[in-house]
């Protein structure tokens, strides 16, 4: 339990996957986060009683960088054959939270993408460890 603690009180307040690896009776915790909470991570909104509180609008705007920075770690887990695709993947969960991105409509930079306005530098992180 003391663990869990430790390893997830980066994310307090928001909804997080961990995983438990068990061997020779001995658990090690590591943090699978989603998409959508290291976005809502990055809109850096004060810290809410999720039991109290319900139905937040995260309307924050985030920087091009920021999503960049999502995308990085969501790399491993992505379907995505190229970074492109995966940046796409956390613009659309993006527009799911409800925040901008520099002032736009998410999916307005997915289009940017899409006709080649914006560039995607290439990142190639190890796949993700799902044993």
């Amino acid at each position: 339990g003391d663990d869990i603690q430790k390893g997830t009180k980066d994310y307090l307040g928001l909804k997080l996957t961990v995983k438990l690896t068990i061997q020779n009776r001995k658990a090690t915790v590591s943090i699978m986060p989603s998409a959508a909470t290291l976005i809502i991570k990055a809109l850096k909104e004060p810290l809410r009683d999720r039991k109290k509180v319900k139905d937040v609008l995260h309307d924050g705007d985030l920087s091009y960088a920021d999503i960049y920075e999502v995308a990085k770690v969501m790399r491993g887990k992505s379907m995505s054959r190229n970074m492109a695709g995966t940046v796409k993947e956390v613009l659309g969960t993006a527009q799911s939270v409800g925040c901008t991105v520099e002032g736009m409509h998410p999916h307005e930079v997915i289009d940017e993408i899409n006709s080649g306005e914006r560039e995607v530098e290439d990142f190639e992180a190890p796949p993700a460890a799902d044993g």
